[in-house]
């Protein structure tokens, strides 16, 4: 029996159990979606000689992918808003599928930018439901931690799944990453069909009901903070393998152990993001943000040796603690309006997934070397924590 079967109007919660079996489905689309978006980033060297195109160019590819998601996740918020929760991820899901097989079978650079661009529509959208319903689930002061353990998927993606794939890829074809992310989408699929239960009860908005959210100017704020404080992150992973290659003068080989460093850290930044945030609510943010700072500024000195680059990936990985504390945060100021909101913080990430690699891009393109991407990270990171400090302070003054 199948918990839409147990519990076929939502009218009584799953148990405990069940609710672990949802938290899992719900991470495994996580897990595909971070292998889509990441793994590229190790494979840039593959993909730019396979396309008889430049690393930069690999890095307008990933732009692509963030921008799809920039604009995927409010439209599809506010389209999907009359939707049940159980059949927008469904359908999402099965989009996310398609768009990822048709990226394997990419036949020229220009093709490939178009399928990554579809492949990013659904991911904030996802994210966004997947963190509602996790946070149903559990009661209200746990909510942060419901979420960080839906996120557990795309941090695991990036400690297993990443670098297992580059280093298949390499061994193969860079196509085969991408055809194992559908694969992995289908199966989320199958198992959101099999474990989340259908809730007649539901709450459904409009999408008129939705939009209210961009009226809120926390909503804004909290999605500033995103957007240019997480640039920094990407800014440098972006550009890790080329660093490695050139800077710190190891073997490709040496990519996806970076790589599975990251993804520890991000495991790490992923528990205590949620549970800093449970604690401390927006000023546990402010913190985080100073230590994105002071771990980007060090990145240029760590890249000279293997030892230090990968203690600082491990370190520049716990910057996704910023995920699941900005998640609940724009949760917690949306009101009736929690898809759009919710789904938003993932366009904002990925504001920061195209902003990043593009001021990086700059740097290096204006000769100021592969190690610049720290110090442009760093800024960054430092001009997400201005605009934490403008939400704080109106946070203070209007309660």
């Amino acid at each position: 029996m199948s918990v839409a079967d147990a519990h076929p109007t939502g009218a009584t919660k799953p148990s405990r159990r069940y609710a672990l079996l949802i938290e899992v489905a719900l991470a495994v689309g996580g897990f595909a979606i971070g292998v889509g978006e990441f793994t590229i980033m190790g494979l840039m060297p593959n993909v730019a000689e396979a396309l008889s195109i430049s690393e930069p160019q690999v890095g307008n590819v990933i732009s692509a992918y963030a921008l799809g998601v920039v604009v995927g996740a409010p439209l599809i918020a506010v389209m999907g808003a009359h939707f049940y929760r159980r059949h927008l991820l469904l359908m999402l899901m099965a989009f996310f599928a398609l768009g990822n097989i048709a990226s394997a079978l990419a036949p020229n650079y220009h093709t490939l930018m178009i399928f990554r661009f579809i492949s990013g529509l659904p991911h904030g959208a996802y994210f966004g439901v997947a963190s509602l319903v996790a946070a149903s689930l559990v009661p209200p002061h746990k909510r942060a931690q419901a979420v960080s353990r839906v996120m557990s998927g795309l941090t695991i993606a990036m400690l297993a799944g990443n670098p297992l794939a580059t280093w298949l890829s390499q061994m193969m074809s860079w196509r085969l990453a991408f055809a194992l992310v559908g694969g992995i989408a289908i199966l989320t699929v199958i198992l959101v069909f099999i474990y989340l239960p259908l809730n007649r009860q539901e709450k459904r908005n409009s999408p008129a009901q939705e939009l209210t959210a961009l009226k809120r100017s926390q909503v804004w704020l909290t999605l500033g903070i995103g957007a240019i404080g997480f640039a920094g992150m990407f800014c440098v992973f972006s550009y890790l393998a080329p660093v490695l290659v050139n800077v710190t003068q190891v073997s490709p080989y040496w990519i996806p152990v970076a790589q599975a460093a990251f993804g520890a850290g991000a495991i790490v930044g992923n528990i205590v993001g949620g549970k800093l945030y449970d604690r401390m609510q927006l000023k546990g943010v402010g913190w985080l943000l100073v230590w994105c700072i002071t771990i980007l500024l060090l990145f240029p000195l760590a890249a000279q040796s293997l030892w230090s680059i990968l203690l600082i990936c491990v370190a520049i990985g716990t910057m996704v603690s910023l995920s699941p504390a900005l998640q609940t945060r724009l949760m917690d100021v949306a009101a009736d309006a929690q898809t759009l909101a919710a789904a938003s913080n993932h366009a904002a990430f990925n504001v920061a997934n195209a902003l990043g690699p593009w001021l990086g891009g700059m740097a290096i393109g204006a000769g100021l070397g592969w190690t610049a991407t720290g110090y442009v990270g760093a800024a960054a990171a430092a001009g997400g924590l201005v605009v934490f400090f403008f939400a704080y302070r109106q946070q203070r003054r209007y309660g």
